[in-house]
């Protein structure tokens, strides 16, 4: 019941208090906007049913700006639930507070019959695992009587938007295979075989083997091979990328690998270059520094066909780049690119070719049946033989002196270290200062000439970039100071201590990249997170990454803790924009709707069956309203 009410403040500064009051107490409402409006309004003396979030004012507990309605005696005293709809203060200034739209949800929702809201679920779904009708589903997802019911109406609803949705990426895939024209591999050749025999740097693991089979098989078949290959950091893909444009090579067909960076691009080519060399398949490498002499020669090699293999930034998708027969493009840290790019470079043949997406930022499993469900996929989980697994520490600032001399003890080894400093700052120039001063700080510690330190930044030209980064590889400076432009592409074996300055400003999927630009070579690496004070996730992630160098597991740790929305790199379609489902909490049922989704595909794939025709009409109604992008 109100009791009182009174304006307080000055001209400036106006503030509405009423004080409600009922057996248990007092509490305080205020408002601070709307206010005449709002006195006039407020009757006191009378009896009110108030609803907001209640803090505190002082000793005083206060609801700022509640929703009110004049309490009848009567009402609601029988219901136990009441929904809670979302408002803003502009729609609560016209009347329209959560209260007032749960009214006219009532009375739409009433407006509506069974027939309005037909059955889209097989019967055999619905016996099976006993859900409401899609109508009832409606009705007590809103205004449950019981919390049983709304339980029963959530869960209906969530498993018809994950399993909607797992169905239209089984029918995107089950149309690619059955209709999309490929070029056809059919024959491993003398390329592939002589290279493998006599070339290949290491024996294949298991996990390579197996992926070639899964390359060879969709390759051969007439069909566009889409598939994505995830591989944890250093399991090799690089050997798979190569084995696969030899493999098109054999059978007369160029290739085209690219790459999102400059720096990754020229490590490609001379990685690749390197191991072709006493072969006879020529590489080409085309980026946006090419010259343009080098450029006119390579691009008519191109086109004559001499060229079997080209390496490059996003240079090779412009329109003066002709190929004269391509079969093969292959797309390392596809997230980096945008779905038009990527559709620009397979547009350069007249059959589109096959396409292998890699990555080396593991996807959650989840993740991956959601965002990229159209797609097949290769997981590669295991590191080529030598290589050892990177011990990984966390260290805090008081402890820095330590960690410096740990690097001093690797270097008199004639190792070398990355020391990494954030880019946090909405100011370039700020960041630019706090590296500058992290690197005096670090030339402190280590002096020259008894030191060399290159350092790497966004700010600096190409070519100054190119030249610290070389002298680094090389072995001219034994220090690597730099900001997240090495986090992907950078390869020196010798390097062993990886240090991630302020490692708490850092994601999980970041820390274990960083982390895999050590630990390259056959000596044993460590990665130290150096932190100030942490929060209580900030010391989640680093518990979690000193406890395993599983890059699948920690991306789903990362998955849990950042929620699907904030996961860098998804498909750019919509795939994980789910009104009610939850890819992380609703893991199982995810699963559920997905196996439901490919036994109805395997035994019905044109849905023509009388217990699939409700779901074939709902997806025909449906096709206007959704956009499903796809990789190619």
């Amino acid at each position: 019941m109100l009791i009182n009410v009174e304006l307080v403040g000055d001209k400036r500064a106006k503030r509405l208090v009423a004080l409600l009051k009922d057996k248990t107490g007092i509490l305080e409402l205020a408002w601070f906007q709307g206010i005449s409006w709002i006195q006039k309004s407020l009757e006191p003396g009378k009896s009110y049913l108030v609803y907001g979030k209640c803090g505190f004012y002082g000793s005083k507990p206060q609801i700022i700006h509640p929703e009110m309605e004049l309490y009848s005696g009567v009402q609601n005293e029988t219901k136990k639930f009441e929904p809670v709809y979302p408002s803003t203060e502009k729609l609560k200034a016209k009347g329209l507070g959560g209260r007032q739209i749960g009214k006219l949800t009532h009375l739409l929702l009433s407006l509506l019959r069974e027939k309005d809201l037909p059955e889209n679920l097989p019967g055999k779904i619905m016996q099976s695992l006993k859900f409401l009708s899609r109508y009832n589903a409606y009705m007590q997802v809103h205004f449950p009587a019981t919390s049983e019911e709304y339980d029963a109406a959530v869960k209906r609803l969530k498993f018809e938007e994950l399993f909607i949705a797992q169905l239209r990426l089984g029918l995107l895939k089950l149309r690619r295979n059955k209709y999309s024209k490929g070029v056809v591999f059919d024959k491993v050749g003398a390329l592939f075989n002589e290279f493998y025999t006599q070339y290949l740097p290491f024996e294949l693991t298991g996990a390579q083997k197996r992926v070639m089979k899964e390359i060879r098989n969709d390759t051969a078949r007439g069909h566009q091979m889409n598939r994505l290959l995830q591989g944890d950091v250093g399991s090799g893909k690089t050997i798979v990328a190569l084995l696969t444009m030899l493999l098109a090579a054999d059978n007369g067909y160029q290739s085209c690998l690219m790459a999102p960076t400059e720096i990754l691009s020229k490590q490609h080519y001379a990685g690749i270059s390197s191991l072709l060399k006493d072969m006879p398949v020529a590489v080409g490498l085309l980026t946006g520094s090419t010259k343009t002499a080098e450029r006119k020669k390579l691009l008519k090699q191109l086109e004559d066909g001499e060229i079997k293999i080209l390496i490059g930034t996003h240079a090779v998708i412009e329109d003066t780049v002709r190929f004269h027969k391509l079969g093969l493009t292959i797309i390392d840290e596809q997230h980096r690119f945008g779905v038009a790019q990527r559709a620009r470079l397979w547009e350069k043949a007249e059959i589109q070719p096959h396409v292998l997406v890699m990555t080396a930022t593991p996807i959650p499993r989840t993740l991956a049946m959601t965002a990229y469900g159209d797609l097949d996929y290769s997981i590669m989980d295991e590191l080529p033989p030598g290589r050892q697994p990177v011990t990984t520490v966390h260290r805090f600032e008081n402890q820095r002196s330590k960690v410096m001399d740990f690097i001093r003890i690797e270097i008199a080894k004639g190792r070398q270290a990355y020391i990494i400093f954030p880019l946090i700052e909405e100011s370039d120039k700020l960041d630019y200062e706090n590296l500058m001063k992290g690197y005096e700080n670090v030339k402190a510690y280590f002096p020259e000439p008894k030191y060399w330190i290159s350092m790497v930044h966004g700010r600096q030209n190409a070519a100054v970039k190119e030249t610290n980064m070389q002298r680094f590889v090389s072995g001219d400076t034994q220090i690597m100071v730099s900001t997240t432009v090495i986090e992907v592409g950078v390869n020196v074996p010798n390097a062993t201590v990886m240090v991630i300055e302020s490692a708490e400003k850092f994601g999980l999927s970041q820390l274990h990249q960083l982390r895999g630009r050590v630990g390259r070579g056959a000596e044993k690496s460590y990665c130290i997170l150096l932190t100030g004070k942490t929060g209580t996730e900030a010391r989640e992630r680093m518990k979690i990454m000193t406890s395993t160098n599983d890059g699948f597991v920690i991306a789903e740790k990362d998955l849990e803790l950042r929620g699907p929305g904030d996961i860098e790199g998804t498909r750019q379609s919509g795939a994980l924009n789910f009104k009610v489902a939850d890819i992380v909490k609703d893991k199982f049922l995810l699963g559920e709707a997905r196996n439901w989704a490919i036994s109805i595909l395997e035994s019905d794939p044109d849905l023509n069956s009388t217990d699939n025709l409700a779901l074939k009409q709902y997806l025909v109604s449906q096709q206007e309203k959704t956009v499903w992008s796809r990789i190619s």
